[in-house]
């Protein structure tokens, strides 16, 4: 049976590049993982968070923006609301698996930097409170903060949808709030004490460009060869950031105080405008330069990143708890042989969980099968899925 959704009117573009940027969050989480120095955010001034939110607020344009049209504002609204409650039941559960995993670990293994390094030690020192702030979404352990981001971006998206009508308007305001961050360092409150580690604020723009992509995308310029350039050239700064200049502290320096500086800032929270238009020409690119219908996106190889792609949120979960196994397992022996070994367990884990994910889906839609006409309907919107970050 094939599991993987290949209607006319999906876009196998988006379920790959959100595959392979779920694959990337699982490397990049793994620390002495050889395979996380050849992910993203090595290469260029965004990684695979970027990556995740611009095809969030993608898919949930392209999902709930239709359901706009057609049942109006406040059936639409109540399904995103839907989703982000999913999602926050989602984030709770993995909070408490990755909470007991992590501090059996750290206990076991007599290893308290563990909880250090996840910020977990504060659940010795007020365990009662602990509890209650996670589920207010104001205590978010490190590898944690990616669903909630996304339950606030829908939030967000629930309450502006009614704007769809008038696109322009919701990017101003979109625009608006992210300038405001910019200006005033907004964000929302965390219990110890700092704001989030993702700024609602300002991710919201990213995410709100990643809809209005999908329900209101922009008439492609006449002359596109200086978009092209352009592009290129913001990519190849971002390359030689990253390879060049971060590595060597002398330059790194230098370009700092210089004119320049504003390329080697890491302001990942507030998501700093080199970073903004890093992932968007990248889109850019990726637009121009693989096609609807690129013969590759169906290709044996490229099916792994798909289907995971299709079933992101069970994906991304699971990957959190294996990411910190395979941990375990390179400070154990972190030669060639483990090192094999994680990741390939961590991949055929990633499309075990997205096959099963996928036929719990399809064995539900043949028991409870619809007239054709409707169920012609239900394909045609691409489903949201989230994101980590």
């Amino acid at each position: 049976m094939d599991l993987i959704r290949r209607s006319a009117a999906r876009d196998l573009r988006v379920d790959f590049f959100r595959g392979l940027a779920l694959w990337w969050i699982f490397t990049d989480h793994i620390p002495g993982d050889v395979l996380a120095d050849y992910s993203l955010r090595n290469f260029a001034m965004c990684d695979a968070t970027e990556v995740f939110v611009l095809l969030a607020g993608y898919g949930a344009g392209l999902s709930y923006g239709m359901r706009l049209g057609r049942h109006g504002y406040v059936s639409a609204a109540a399904d995103v609301l839907k989703r982000a409650w999913t999602l926050y039941i989602a984030h709770i559960f993995l909070f408490v698996l990755f909470t007991a995993q992590v501090t059996y670990s750290a206990t076991a293994l007599n290893r308290l930097n563990y909880l250090s390094e996840t910020r977990l030690d504060v659940l010795g020192d007020d365990p009662y409170r602990s509890i209650l702030e996670a589920l207010l979404l104001r205590f978010q352990p490190s590898l944690l903060n990616i669903l909630p981001l996304y339950v606030v971006l829908l939030v967000f998206f629930a309450a502006t949808i009614w704007l769809l009508r008038w696109p322009r308007v919701l990017f101003g305001l979109s625009l608006a709030i992210y300038l405001l961050v910019r200006v005033s360092g907004l964000n929302l409150d965390a219990w110890t004490g700092e704001g989030w580690f993702f700024d609602p604020f300002a991710w919201q723009f990213l995410f709100i460009i990643g809809v209005l992509l999908a329900c209101a995308p922009p008439h492609m310029p006449r002359w596109r060869a200086p978009f092209d350039a352009l592009a290129a050239a913001i990519i190849i700064a971002g390359m030689i950031v990253a390879l060049v200049i971060n590595p060597h502290p002398r330059w790194l320096a230098w370009v700092s105080a210089s004119p320049l500086r504003f390329l080697v800032i890491e302001d990942k929270t507030g998501l700093y405008p080199f970073r903004l238009v890093s992932i968007l020409a990248l889109t850019w690119l990726c637009v121009r330069l693989i096609g609807f219908r690129a013969p590759w996106l169906r290709a044996r190889w490229a099916s792994p990143f798909v289907l995971i792609g299709q079933n992101s949120l069970p994906v991304f979960c699971s990957g959190i708890v294996v990411g910190f196994a395979a941990r375990l397992g390179l400070e154990y022996d972190d030669r060639a042989f483990m090192q094999v070994g994680i990741n390939l367990f961590g991949a055929l884990g990633m499309v075990s969980v997205g096959a099963l994910a996928a036929w719990y889906r399809t064995k539900d839609a043949h028991r409870q099968k619809r007239p054709a006409a409707t169920q012609a309907e239900t394909l045609l919107p691409l489903e949201a899925h989230p994101g980590s970050g």
